[in-house]
């Protein structure tokens, strides 16, 4: 017998539920992964951006969304199909009475309601550094910039910046199965130098430098 062909994700899903609403238990056989993405592919751009948005919300696609179905796309679906596969497992071994689809078992997961709960999460962190904690790179960018450590005043001075700056911008970290990254937050020594080199302390050490340097290479300076 020739396989079903579906016209589009929606067609499918409702031939999954057709299939399996007469059934005593979960089919024991269903549309293959390679139906399922030949019919995804062959559905609407606007469709497939839409799923490949929900698969991003899943955590299960990462980085930028797609229409194009191509072999990133289809990567993504393998993924899908490999919680759906543990579903249907699951469904089996319990016994359940209703049949779950590909876009169940991806609704789930973006709820955090599936057993894995690999749906990524993100929080927000706030971190305040302290005086001892700033004082030994302070100290390494005004040498380098000011040709001098900073006085305990100064350094009072630059750590309140960094502390205000750091409340204002806290650092985003998102963690899900098998990754974690962190955006945002404060680069303290870019800060720092930043401050610094806007120092009138700063320009005329520059000058300076850049003075001596010239008089060595005309050889005024032996």
């Amino acid at each position: 017998m020739a396989d079903p062909i579906y016209g589009g994700p929606d067609t499918a899903r409702s031939a999954y539920n057709q299939a399996s609403s007469t059934a005593p238990a979960v089919p024991s056989t269903d549309v293959t992964l390679d139906v399922f993405a030949k019919d995804v592919a062959n559905g609407s751009e606007q469709a497939r951006l839409a799923l490949a948005q929900k698969l991003k919300d899943a955590g299960l696609w990462k980085g930028k969304i797609s229409s194009k179905f191509d072999l990133k796309y289809y990567s993504v679906l393998v993924k899908l199909e490999e919680q759906y596969q543990g579903q249907i497992a699951l469904d089996k071994l319990i016994g359940a009475k209703t049949p779950t689809n590909r876009y169940d078992v991806l609704t789930s997961i973006i709820a955090n309601e599936d057993t894995g709960g690999d749906g990524p999460k993100s929080i927000k962190d706030t971190y305040v550094t302290s005086a001892s904690q700033t004082a030994k790179l302070l100290n390494k960018v005004a040498v380098d910039l000011l040709e001098r450590n900073l006085t305990k005043a100064e350094q009072a001075k630059y750590l309140k910046i960094i502390n205000a700056a750091q409340r204002k911008q806290p650092s985003t970290t998102t963690s899900g199965k098998g990754f974690r990254t962190t955006l945002g937050g404060v680069d303290e020594e870019q800060l720092i130098t930043e401050e610094l080199q806007a120092t009138s302390e700063a320009k005329n050490v520059r000058t300076s430098d850049a003075y001596a340097l010239m008089m060595k290479e005309f050889g005024g300076l032996r």
